[in-house]
């Protein structure tokens, strides 16, 4: 089987960690898989040193230089299928289809990582319409795309993978000589990009509940993004100088996971949340939300606590619970990390992934394979 996989992002987060893991997987089980990604990426950059690169840089959904540039790859690759890792690549997949002609294009599998609805425009319509089969992160994301009204078939849910090996092999971060926090205080952190749906204010609102009723806690926030302005207003309105840390992009986070007490994802809302796997794996204790498919990894009573999503005084009392208890949290911890091995692994999700192409590779698609609106 040969897949052609297309991400369009210039940045690093969880979709293009999940499209590296599985084009190096596929490889590694002596498939073909070749990458068209932006040249200005970080994707780009990481999965250099595999080959089977190509650049790929649309400025929209209606680059039809783009797709253009695509439908001839398409056509001088003839890959099995096509995998578009994100709404952009979906977008020039199917108009680089169309360009190719009907009989050269080749299945168009879609991942869908967000539980957000699909717009509902002309040429968004259009675009999923185009999709033989989406493979999704979570039973909640499978469950919005039926309310959007795409159809069951053309759905199949495969959880996110994480590299548990490497997790594992990671060292652990002395977190108190990092941030030069004081001896033996506990530490909660959050693993995101700061932006809106990932609900980190609502963490500090709920770290100014948790310093009141353990005083020497902190509260470590790991990642950049728009709202980091914001979040340090906040922190700074409420006192939380020096209890809650924003430490910026971090490129060591399973060593700063290891050095950590407790994790805590706040999200609004979540397709799966791989850091919650990700701290999982490094055998820690979760407190999330219901929002998404977070309840779908961390199981409640057994690797961790769930609150209410925006709800943070529970956030609050979830975390000062395990703080508080130390055998629970330890007992959570190694519960998480056994299930992060049995149903979370990069190699599961590969196969799964695999098992997709072959059932949807020679298929005549039902999706409707008529042109782009505005389109003769």
């Amino acid at each position: 089987m040969f897949s052609l996989h297309v991400d369009t992002a210039r940045t690093w987060r969880g979709g293009q960690h999940q499209a590296l893991l599985t084009v190096r997987g596929l490889r590694r089980r002596g498939e073909r898989a070749a990458l068209a990604a932006q040249p200005r990426g970080e994707l780009f950059r990481r999965a250099a040193e595999g080959g089977d690169l190509h650049a790929l840089a649309p400025r929209g959904d209606l680059d039809l230089r783009a797709a253009w540039r695509l439908s001839r790859l398409v056509r001088d690759l003839a890959p099995d299928v096509i995998h578009a890792h994100d709404a952009h690549a979906i977008a020039v997949a199917a108009l680089a289809r169309t360009l190719a002609g009907r009989r050269a294009a080749p299945p168009l599998i879609a991942s869908r990582r967000v539980d957000f609805h699909v717009r509902g425009n002309a040429f968004s319509r259009w675009k999923y319409r185009q999709v033989d089969r989406f493979i999704c992160a979570s039973s909640a994301i499978r469950d919005m795309l039926a309310d959007d009204g795409v159809p069951a078939a053309r759905t199949t849910v495969v959880h996110e993978g994480i590299d548990i090996d490497r997790i594992e092999r990671a060292p652990r971060l002395d977190l108190h000589r990092e941030f030069d926090l004081p001896p033996g205080c506990p530490v909660a952190g959050n693993v995101a990009a700061l932006v809106p749906h990932k609900g980190q204010r609502y963490l500090v609102d709920a770290a100014a509940q948790l310093v009141r009723e353990i005083p020497d806690a902190r509260v470590l926030i790991v990642g950049a993004g728009e709202l980091a302005g914001a979040l340090a207003r906040q922190i700074r309105r409420l006192r939380l100088e020096g209890r809650v840390i924003l430490t910026g992009f971090r490129s060591d986070v399973p060593s700063v996971l290891k050095g950590l007490d407790l994790f805590v994802m706040s999200s609004i809302t979540e397709g799966l949340g791989t850091s919650v796997l990700d701290a999982m794996a490094a055998g820690l204790a979760v407190v999330g939300t219901r929002a998404g498919g977070i309840p779908e990894s961390v199981v409640e009573g057994e690797t961790g606590l769930l609150a209410p999503p925006g709800d943070a005084p529970a956030m609050a009392r979830a975390m000062a619970c395990l703080l508080r208890n130390t055998v629970e949290r330890r007992a959570f911890g190694a519960a998480g990390r056994r299930r992060a091995r049995a149903a979370f692994s990069a190699e599961r999700m590969v196969g799964e992934t695999a098992a997709v192409y072959a059932a949807v590779a020679g298929t005549r698609p039902a999706a409707n394979r008529a042109g782009p609106p505005g389109t003769p």
